[in-house]
């Protein structure tokens, strides 16, 4: 007997396993092997996904269906290795949004946490809670948990964003819970950029109080991200797994910017090659700058701007740039660091 072998089977034993299934009872010892295992088992698999055909099947969309009728106008990406759970991993989902022009998708709020990453189009905005904000692509928005939100589109372009929210995570506990407004469109009540200037200065209101665990400030301009890493490249500190890799913070505590999913941003100059890294939270890239090539496992990816991947629980990931880079991603890894289970291992084999 061990953690990786199952007991041998006997007329015996069967008959004593149909015994106690009768009682709703069964055997550890048999699953225990497939339960408990020496290294992360999982039907997530490493997979791409090219911008230019999603955008051509999401405008498809957008002539069968509006966003108002669909609530959300969304394709799911879905893990070929999980078809038919709307997951990208095991724990988070992703999808694509279209909202056109003179479009609004109908103010709700749920339970689970939300990214809004801009990938195509600028100008459209969303609603958080009485605030306005204008989105540009590479933009980070966050829609914390039960925050009222909804989207429009007042530019004269399709508007296309990649949507990231921890549903399966909340469907493992049984925690959801959504509702409608009833209206279209929220009241706004805050001038648009007022969270930006209240929390994205190096400064708090001094009688700020902390509600919910998610970050007050709700967009992340690409702008000043891309102006953060370009400083930072100055210092020439390289890590050899990651480029330059910083997170999303919640200005208030320097923790993560939300409260289940943890989103990254990272440069690769040209030419550079990460040593092997592997980690337990299996992890969602979106390409914003450049090209190059992602090797996860056995399976090599060529990705250009847009181009959508995922990295599964820990494989093996080696990011080469043929021109400088720009990668966001998001995974779990700030769930399962607050359950003291997350794990890396740098320069694998």
């Amino acid at each position: 007997m061990s953690l990786t072998e199952k007991p041998q089977s006997s007329p015996e034993r069967e008959a004593y396993y149909e015994k106690i299934a009768r009682q709703d009872y069964s055997a550890l010892w048999n699953v225990l092997s497939g339960i408990i295992t020496p290294t992360p088992k999982s039907e997530c698999v490493p997979h791409l996904w090219e911008f230019a055909p999603a955008r051509e099947l999401l405008m498809e969309a957008g002539e069968l269906i509006t966003a108002k009728e669909a609530e959300r106008r969304v394709l799911i990406l879905e893990n070929p290795g999980m078809r038919g759970q709307s997951r990208i991993t095991t724990s988070l989902y992703a999808g694509l949004q279209l909202v056109l022009p003179g479009e609004v998708a109908p103010a709700h709020r749920h339970s689970q946490s939300a990214l809004r990453f801009v990938m195509d189009g600028g100008g459209a905005c969303t609603a958080v809670n009485g605030e306005r904000t204008i989105m540009q692509e590479g933009d980070f928005v966050i829609t914390p948990p039960w925050a009222w939100h909804d989207h429009g589109n007042e530019s004269d372009r399709p508007m296309i964003w990649m949507d990231g929210l921890d549903i399966p995570m909340l469907s493992f506990f049984d925690a959801s819970f959504a509702e409608g407004l009833g209206e279209d469109m929220q009241a706004i009540t805050t001038p648009t950029g007022d969270a930006l200037a209240r929390y994205g200065a190096n400064m708090l209101p001094v009688d700020f109080e902390k509600q919910g665990l998610a970050s007050p400030l709700f967009n992340y301009p690409y702008a000043r991200t891309r102006e953060a890493l370009e400083t930072m490249r100055r210092r020439d500190e390289w890590d050899p797994c990651h480029g330059l890799k910083m997170r999303y913070v919640n200005p208030v505590d320097g923790g993560w910017a939300m409260p289940t999913i943890a989103p990254f941003v990272q440069l690769l100059p040209k030419g550079f090659k990460t040593a092997g890294y592997r980690s337990t939270d299996a992890t969602v890239f979106s390409v914003i700058e450049g090209t190059g090539r992602t090797t996860i496992g056995d399976t090599t990816f060529h990705w250009k701007p847009k181009d959508i991947f995922v990295m599964p629980s820990w494989h093996k990931v080696v990011h080469e740039a043929d021109e400088d880079a720009v990668l966001f991603s998001y995974s779990d890894r700030v769930a399962q660091q607050k359950l003291g289970i997350w794990r890396e291992q740098r320069d694998a084999d």
